[in-house]
């Protein structure tokens, strides 16, 4: 009889290091694991082992037993998978980090509709300009965290798309009526608003650049709009949402710092002497009601970038005992710091700087009209080349859940992934409607508070409904109260923006019909 210790005769096995849930076939591709049924929802796979139950044995038992439950809550969050997530742009690499997050946020959370806020507070004031600032800011940011923590809601599923989320709280059918059209309006309208900005800032930097002294043919605004757009084009062929990382990089680096020169080059100059910061009126009440109600759609499209939300966080790998909430809340807690860093100083400065002068392209208009003379050209070109980059890079991120659905409707016809050339194709032609749509509704700032009133109930509205239908508060509490009623404030709010950027864009319209020179 072997007399060896008990502890020699009992082996511990190395518990093996699983980084993501899917099942990898030879091919490379993730097929989902097995559904499991779980009996109830305080039920997890190592509930049985509980101090109480090991407490009986003895040390080398208890060992095994120990690192069978470390590898038991390794694996044991299944998660079911649709196969066809391997051919889709979004979820075909799952490899992100909190880094990827962080950079993907604040690419999406900050650009361009900075430096049209200053036009916001032009018809608003101080007082009511920054009180509706702070307030937004802090509503998205709340937003945005249930957002993340509804992703895995369901143990077993992942919401990788904002719709399919709708759809889990609103119903097969009312999900999609309820969230396809503001996402896709918000992916399409922002590509748009990032071409007309992208141009009109491209024909800028060559005019200062080339200077009075240039002999060539400068190009039509429309032509620098279709140059960009070209590039966007280029650009937009990477094959991924991970793929595109680097680009985020690029895009959070390049909004910091032209943020930055923006507002300090502004400050630093002296103010316009007829300058006033009384709010703007218009001829009749209803006239500035509409002008109100479209420059808070404009501080409420500032704060884009939850539609984008649940894509980035499907990228990153997730188990039980390392959830993918974790490293995304994480990242966006970093961007969004940055983003108040970028968003307020840019404000408050330019409309320190302009008042109520404030031209309606915003700040780089601004800088153009008064201080073309005053500021070094190298500086001046340096801000306007920064936001070029900028709206490149934020095109692909804008632009990556239109592809998603362009090439999802692909797969399910024909059950095989997206050849390039199809892939290529379905690019091009999101990028040369965006062109077009951009040529028909050249109104920025009008643009801008139309979609912050169309795509509102995404950022500040749908996520406090899908809290209350997913994780089901207890009726007539304080958590019950809050959700609803924040929701249909957003819903009214959004109304409310959409009629006032109707009118604006409107008015627009006819000063240009019936004003212009020509």
């Amino acid at each position: 009889m072997d007399e060896r210790p008990e502890t020699e005769l009992i082996s511990v096995p190395a518990t093996p290091r699983v980084s993501t849930p899917e099942i990898l076939t030879p091919c490379g591709q993730r097929s989902p694991r097995p559904a499991t049924k779980s009996s109830s929802a305080a039920w997890t796979p190592t509930s049985f082992i509980s101090p109480r139950f090991l407490s009986p044995i003895g040390t080398p038992m208890k060992r095994v037993l120990v690192n069978m439950k470390g590898y038991l809550e390794e694996v044991g969050h299944l998660t079911k998978l649709n196969p066809q997530d391997a051919w889709l742009p979004i979820t075909e690499s799952r490899n992100g980090n909190a880094h990827y997050a962080a950079f993907h946020n604040l690419n999406a959370g900050v650009g361009f509709q900075a430096l049209v806020l200053p036009v916001a507070f032009a018809f608003l004031g101080w007082s009511w300009g920054i009180l509706s600032l702070t307030i937004a800011y802090i509503w998205q940011l709340y937003t945005l965290w249930i957002l993340v923590q509804l992703h895995e809601a369901v143990p077993g599923k992942r919401y990788n798309r904002y719709v399919e989320l709708a759809q889990a709280a609103f119903g097969e059918r009312l999900g999609v009526w309820l969230a396809l059209f503001p996402t896709v309006y918000l992916s399409a309208g922002t590509a748009t608003a990032l071409i007309l900005i992208g141009g009109e800032t491209m024909k800028l930097f060559f005019q200062i650049v080339c200077g009075p002294l240039c002999t060539s043919n400068p190009l039509t605004t429309v032509e620098w709009y279709l140059v960009f757009t070209s590039l966007c084009i280029v650009l937009s062929q990477l094959p991924n949402l991970n793929s595109i990382a680097g680009l985020s990089l690029i895009g959070a680096v390049t909004a910091i710092t032209y943020s930055t020169m923006v507002w300090v080059l502004s400050v630093s100059q002296e103010r316009p002497a007829t300058i006033s910061y009384e709010p703007l009126s218009m001829p009749s009440v209803s006239g500035s009601m509409f002008s109100v109600l479209n420059a808070l759609g404009i501080v409420a499209f500032a704060f884009r970038g939850h539609n984008l939300a649940l894509e980035i966080q499907s990228t990153m790998p997730s188990t039980f005992k390392h959830p993918a909430h974790v490293p995304m809340w994480r990242g966006a807690k970093v961007a969004y710091f940055f983003i108040a860093l970028c968003i307020f100083p840019i404000t408050i400065g330019g409309f320190w700087a302009y008042g109520n002068l404030m031209p309606s392209g915003g700040m780089l208009a601004a800088l153009y009209a008064f201080h073309i003379h005053d500021i070094p050209r190298g500086l001046l070109a340096t801000a306007f080349l920064l936001v070029v980059f900028n709206c490149l890079s934020s095109f692909q991120i804008y632009s990556m859940p239109a592809f998603d659905s362009f090439e999802a409707g692909y797969t399910s016809r024909t059950n095989k992934p997206c050849s390039i050339w199809v892939r290529s194709g379905f690019r091009v032609f999101f990028g040369f409607v965006s062109f077009f749509i951009g040529v028909a509704l050249p109104f920025l700032s009008s643009l801008a508070g139309l979609l912050g009133g169309l795509t509102l109930p995404v950022t500040f509205a749908y996520p406090c409904f899908m809290w209350v239908l997913i994780k089901k508060p207890a009726k007539y509490s304080f958590n019950w109260y809050f959700h609803w009623g924040l929701g249909w404030l957003g819903v009214a709010f959004s109304l409310a923006f959409s009629i006032g950027g109707i009118w604006s864009m409107v008015t627009q319209g006819l000063k240009l019909k019936f004003f212009s020179p020509n």
